[in-house]
């Protein structure tokens, strides 16, 4: 019986090695883990995720050529209705083009190529700067290399409820998956406390799969309210749950 998550004061963000469950085999010790980390924490470090290190540094270095354009340049990409495009500096992307706050971030996002339609009004067309040829071809191998990874944490999180192990792919059949490449501009003024790269949130989707420099500055929340560091750890992605799947999991897994 699946019970509501115990979210604890937790001090530090468990690191899970997966190798076992992308081969199928030896996976009931990592399944256990990953159910104590989505319930307890909602946050976690995986390893041995099989995404190649070299392809993450090759979109690391496109975005970073992307991000030195001119802003004209990157506004021509304005961030579509579909959530799709360049977005600037001091925007939240799911307000649209509104101010949010004290972040101090700029991004740039990628989807699913297909025609919008009113069946499908999420769905649209990428747009990609001219300026930065290699951008388009990383940014797609990389989205499709984290979409097989997703599959599998997908296969995970269903046996950590207890679930067939199939069973939540069943909610992806189209899905409406993003990638975004974000830029944090140093901040050489005097810096107030609440001068933020992104200002406290949990994410609203199922989960992400994100990636760090070595420049770190991630926190997590526990449920004391105090701010546990989440800093890069080599070759790892942090994984968070969202809030969708805090709902779909019925409070189990929660979104931190």
């Amino acid at each position: 019986m699946i019970t509501p998550s115990r979210r604890l004061d937790f001090t530090e963000i468990p690191v899970l090695d997966i190798g076992p469950l992308l081969t199928g085999e030896n996976e009931q010790e990592c399944i256990e883990a990953l159910r104590a980390a989505c319930s307890e924490v909602g946050f976690f470090y995986i390893q041995n995720h099989q995404v190649s290190p070299s392809l993450i540094s090759d979109v690391k270095s496109a975005a970073d050529e992307f991000f030195c354009a001119p802003t004209d340049e990157k506004m021509a990409l304005a961030i579509s209705p579909q959530i799709q495009g360049y977005l600037p500096l001091g925007y939240r992307s799911y307000e649209g083009q509104k101010r949010a706050g004290t972040s101090h971030q700029e991004g740039f996002w990628i989807g699913h190529e297909r025609p919008t339609s009113a069946e499908y009004p999420l769905d649209g067309p990428n747009q990609w700067p001219e300026g930065c040829a290699s951008l388009k071809g990383v940014m797609l191998r990389y989205f499709d290399e984290t979409e097989r990874l997703a599959v599998a944490l997908l296969r995970g999180f269903s046996l950590a409820l207890n679930l067939e192990g199939e069973h939540l792919l069943q909610y992806f059949k189209k899905p409406l998956s993003r990638l975004k490449v974000n830029h944090y501009p140093p901040q050489r003024s005097p810096v107030r406390e609440d001068n933020l790269g992104v200002v406290p949130h949990t994410d609203s989707g199922g989960f992400t799969i994100l990636w760090q420099d070595e420049i770190g500055g991630l926190e997590v929340q526990n449920k004391n309210g105090e701010w546990v560091g989440a800093p890069p750890v080599a070759d790892t992605f942090v994984i968070n749950i969202g809030n969708i799947m805090e709902i779909w999991s019925n409070g189990f897994f929660s979104s931190t």
